[in-house]
């Protein structure tokens, strides 16, 4: 298939999250400019930082009057699960010069890590259509993005104060998780993580989220490690 082919099959595969994305992204302009933040600071952010959690995390804290390196410091922590996706997705990525790989690690969300890893997953693909399939995904995430963050600044306090957003936001990302649950283990992890993630909601800069999906992982392991010695053949008897 050609370069654009495969471009297209990316864009087709992100195109559902969309109906998530958008929403998340014009939450994300009308907070800013609710905070105080100037709109050509708060659409920066979206191109710098350009992930969604840690963007609202910033501007609650910018809004209280925290300082910087405290800013700086939960935006790591919100974003410390993008080390275990690079870990993940790595291996597919190999074969690329530097420059790609800048671009493709920049381009990373939740949403492009999940749909290319299925895709990649799904059979053997060249690096051609690895590189292409992921740009076409996570490309059009960016502009969709940076379109509906610059939307939600313009519009700012005009969205009616009864039309909750919110809720495309949790909708996403479970839409992100059912294709990739492959059996117990992974269930186990979606389950330990999203069970940790709430009960750990009071927990400071949102490290709920790390060290639940840190013991999501542990559990995981730990489940796989039992099945396979139950699986392991029994040694001769004496």
């Amino acid at each position: 298939m050609s370069a654009r082919g495969d471009a297209l099959d990316g864009v087709r595969a992100i195109s559902p999250f969309l109906l998530g994305v958008v929403p998340f992204g014009l939450v994300y302009g009308v907070t800013a400019v609710d905070r105080g933040l100037p709109p050509t600071v708060a659409a920066a952010m979206s191109a710098v930082v350009f992930a969604g959690a840690a963007q609202l995390a910033a501007v609650e804290l910018l809004a209280k009057g925290s300082p910087a390196a405290v800013v700086l410091a939960t935006i790591l922590v919100v974003n410390l699960r993008y080390p275990m996706y690079a870990a993940s997705i790595a291996p597919y990525f190999r074969a690329f010069s530097t420059r790609w790989r800048a671009l493709l690690a920049y381009l990373m969300t939740d949403q492009a890590y999940a749909v290319a890893l299925v895709d990649y997953r799904d059979g053997e693909t060249t690096p051609d259509r690895r590189k292409w399939y992921y740009v076409g995904a996570a490309g059009t995430l960016w502009v969709s993005w940076q379109l509906s963050t610059v939307t939600g600044v313009l519009v700012g306090a005009q969205v009616p104060s009864g039309l909750s957003l919110e809720f495309a936001i949790p909708l996403t990302f479970l839409a992100l998780l059912v294709p990739n649950l492959e059996g117990a283990p992974s269930a186990l992890a979606a389950v330990v993580g999203g069970v940790g993630t709430v009960a750990g909601t009071n927990l400071p800069y949102d490290v709920s989220l790390v060290a639940a999906a840190l013991l999501g992982v542990l559990a995981a392991t730990a489940l796989d490690a039992t099945r396979d010695d139950d699986a392991a053949p029994a040694g001769d008897g004496a």
